[in-house]
């Protein structure tokens, strides 16, 4: 069995130590905020001050696969996120009745809860844990790096202190230094992919009035202008947030901070205007976070692991801009390799970097595309959207097969060719659009006429 060191206590850092401890290993966290997510869900959420991690706050909307791995690995953790709030939501239930099952249908279901939800069951779960410490307060200052061709890391130095490992995980997040560390060790540099989104999200959070509504119906929870995105996101415990993205070069996103104008603006797109409706109480101010990019981080080039003894988890891996909510998904799938691989992995990464290549890229690749898209088109510099790829969004509301296909993409099932690209997905689409001749892609939102009238002068 392995000695591992972590570095990050987030849901990356703290799902693979909890499987990594329950399969024998010694993990030690370690995690420089001295804060952790406790009972106080509300308190922790809103008042505290996390600026290395700016999507805390954000809305989230987990994937099929953290659903999975959870009830897979720690089905305690997933009962204590159900039991603090988090609410299961079935693709089908869209249609209020599900179609016959298939096998694979049970899989897709998003988990609605804010983040602090899903750390706070996972530190409660790493504290009962024998095998796992969490040393919080304690930065890593460095690498401690035995030389070789490739060189290896031994452990990490925090203070004055050198500590042991035979493996050491990478969960810094987004702004790790470990890269660096690297480089000024004289180890090869990691091959790093990064594409800049030009995206820009603010959101705000509400909750319904004591005795007030608390759902609008069935009614779609996003929105589009040609410039704008908007959505809800109802998450935990009757809570949810209002979302809009727009360009970073929008000049009219410093104005959407005031709530006064955000909430004139969300009210102008169906589905936040839903929610709006039912004259919910803020909880938030205008939360906003801007200049993301989508980041690949490989510890490995065309020569091979430019170390061994350290592998890159999360974040620090794979940094995902959040318009397709991947990250906590691909953070656990890492987590859950990494736990049932550690001893092979200790000894030689190349496996885990193969298996982070072929299952994990993929899935980068997609959200660097659809970022694309997404910039060009909120930038106003888009091509007219093509009607059957517009056909085939909205016909899923209406069709169980083709919604069943979208799911499989969301949830990192399948990739868009091959959920979307099957006879049965094809013919029902092409019904659709022979029973609606007079279809053509439109937007739901305001003109940008309409928008610029909204914001103060």
């Amino acid at each position: 069995m392995a000695r591992v060191a972590v570095v990050g206590g987030g849901i990356s850092g703290l799902g693979a130590a909890l499987m990594l401890g329950r399969r024998g290993h010694a993990v030690t966290v370690f995690e420089q905020d001295a804060r952790q997510a406790g009972e106080d869900l509300d308190g922790d959420f809103f008042h505290w001050e996390r600026p290395r991690i700016p999507q805390a706050v954000q809305p989230h909307s987990f994937l099929a696969p953290v659903r999975s791995v959870l009830r897979a690995e720690t089905p305690d953790v997933y009962a204590d996120l159900l039991a603090r709030g988090a609410r299961e939501y079935h693709d089908f239930d869209w249609f209020g009745e599900h179609p016959p099952h298939r096998e694979g249908d049970e899989e897709l279901v998003t988990l609605r809860t804010r983040r602090i939800v899903l750390e706070a069951a996972l530190a409660a779960a790493v504290r009962r844990e024998p095998a796992v410490e969490v040393r919080r307060g304690r930065r890593v200052d460095a690498l401690a790096v035995r030389a070789g061709r490739p060189a290896r890391v031994t452990g990490v130095r925090v203070g004055g202190e050198t500590f042991r490992a035979d493996l050491v995980i990478d969960a810094a997040g987004r702004r790790s230094p470990v890269p660096g560390w690297l480089v000024a060790a004289g180890c090869r540099p990691p091959v790093v992919d990064s594409h800049r989104t030009g995206l820009a999200y603010l959101c705000r959070w509400y909750q319904p009035r004591a005795g007030g509504p608390r759902d609008p119906g069935r009614v779609q929870t996003g929105s589009a202008s040609p410039f704008a995105l908007a959505g809800v996101f109802p998450s935990d415990n009757d809570t949810f947030a209002v979302n809009l993205v727009l360009s970073t070069g929008d000049p009219t996103r410093g104005a959407l901070t005031d709530p006064a104008v955000f909430e004139a603006a969300a009210r102008r797109f169906p589905a936040t205007a839903a929610w709006l409706g039912l004259d919910p109480e803020p909880r938030s101010a205008v939360l906003a976070m801007a200049g993301l990019d989508n980041r690949w981080t490989a510890l490995a080039d065309d020569e091979g692991p430019v170390v061994t003894g350290l592998v890159n988890a999360g974040d620090s891996l794979i940094h995902t801009n959040p318009t397709l909510g991947h990250g906590a998904a691909l953070g656990l799938l890492a987590a859950q390799y990494l736990a049932g691989h550690a001893d092979e992995i200790a000894e030689d990464p190349a496996g885990y970097h193969a298996w982070t290549a072929g299952a994990l890229r993929p899935w980068f690749d997609a959200q660097v595309t659809a970022d694309r898209g997404n910039e060009q088109r909120l930038a106003e510099s888009a091509p007219p959207p093509d009607r059957r790829a517009a056909a085939r969004a909205a016909c899923a509301f209406d069709d169980p097969v083709v919604m069943r296909a979208r799911a499989h993409v969301r949830h990192l099932l399948r990739s868009a060719d091959d959920a979307y690209g099957t006879d049965e997905v094809e013919r029902h689409v092409t019904a659709w659009l022979a029973a609606r001749p007079e279809f053509t892609p439109r937007h739901d939102g305001p003109t940008r006429e309409q928008w610029d009238a909204l914001i103060p002068a």
